[in-house]
């Protein structure tokens, strides 16, 4: 089918649209700050949409694919999870539409997933399409990595969702950075790989890890450790205990990590020191190939 759409992942602080055609080219892309949060409310949905398009200067019969937190509970309006036995190229016959009536006729919702083992649940909304575009790219089997606020392990056979699990890395290191007793000493380089791999050797020793937080801050004030490294090694302790955790069910079959450059080379020097072998796919390529394959479905 010869014609275009377009994919917009709508998350809590930011969204970003990508114009897609049938082969999974970007032909025009767009970001900003107006994400969930700062709409202001479901009535304003439809008006923030309409800003998308006019900063695009796309028609208004071009399809709309929405993923991410526009379908949760504080979104657009909330889209019911699928169960994680659902495979995820069924995904694109499980659009919802967007109840505007404005918006109905154009607008779909990629539901999210929700995994449960026993008592312990889990889910997912946004990355539910980065892995529907790993696996139109071939990557149907093994770990896919999901670095970011809420870091996702998920593991694929036959592009089926087997388990997965969150890990709250980034928005913990948010709330390090930001408040508390060791936002003070965390003004240096994040990405320092010296201070990173001290990180990574502590978590490596599966040492508490509140324990090992506080001790950053023991280091720098007891003038034992670098105050320059002090953000890094938190950075290395937190993506460290992901991988402390998860690693060994990964062993002897590697990872692909989908993130932005900046976050999947942390990823990858983790991988290294964990004994990984690591696949680094682009984020960008990943969503506009997901977005390509809901055009028979838009």
């Amino acid at each position: 089918m010869n014609k275009n759409i377009l994919g917009i992942d709508w998350g809590t602080s930011n969204r970003r649209a990508y114009l897609v055609d049938a082969q999974g080219a970007c032909l025009a892309e767009h970001d900003d700050n107006q994400g969930m949060l700062a709409v202001g409310g479901r009535e304003h949905f439809g008006p923030s949409m309409a800003g998308v398009l006019q900063a695009m200067q796309l028609a208004n019969d071009v399809p709309v694919i929405l993923s991410g937190m526009v379908g949760s509970a504080s979104g657009w309006q909330e889209v019911a999870y699928l169960d994680a036995t659902v495979p995820l190229d069924e995904l694109p016959r499980h659009l919802v539409a967007v109840n505007d009536p404005a918006w109905s006729a154009r607008c779909r919702i990629v539901p999210g997933y929700c995994y449960r083992n026993g008592a312990a649940v889990d889910v997912m909304r946004g990355e539910e399409t980065q892995l529907l575009g790993a696996i139109a790219q071939g990557h149907r089997d093994g770990w896919i990595v999901l670095p970011g606020t809420h870091s996702k392990w998920v593991l694929l056979r036959d592009g089926v969702i087997q388990s997965f699990a969150t890990y709250m890395t980034g928005e913990l290191y948010a709330m390090l950075s930001n408040a508390g007793t060791l936002s003070a000493i965390m003004k240096g380089d994040s990405a320092d790989a010296e201070g990173f791999a001290i990180g990574l050797n502590q978590a490596a020793r599966h040492e508490p890890l509140s324990n090992t937080l506080f001790r950053v801050r023991a280091g720098v004030v007891s003038k034992s450790a670098a105050p320059e490294q002090a953000a890094a090694t938190v950075s290395g302790l937190l993506i460290g205990a992901e991988f402390a955790a998860a690693a060994r069910a990964a062993a002897g079959q590697g990872i692909a990590v989908i993130g932005s450059p900046a976050l999947a080379a942390r990823y990858a020097a983790a991988a290294a020191h964990f004994g990984l072998q690591c696949e680094v796919l682009d984020p960008h390529r990943v969503y506009c190939t997901a977005i390509s394959q809901f055009i028979k479905e838009a």
